[in-house]
């Protein structure tokens, strides 16, 4: 069933969604300071191509 979710949620707008969290990513990535938010960005463009059957975990604070 994920299979199926994630080849919808591609076609139906997630290719737009994962493009934009890469080009954000690309354009935080350009300064020194920027490059934590980056990174955040590129995680966020994996989930936003391919959401069904992944865990988001939270954590990793000090």
């Amino acid at each position: 069933m994920s299979i199926l979710g994630n080849i919808l949620w591609f076609v139906c707008g997630g290719l737009l969604s994962g493009l934009a969290w890469v080009l954000s990513g690309c354009l935080w990535c350009i300064t020194i300071i920027g490059i934590p938010i980056g990174l955040q960005c590129f995680k966020f463009a994996s989930l936003a191509f391919f959401p069904f059957g992944k865990e988001v975990v939270y954590g990793g604070g000090a």
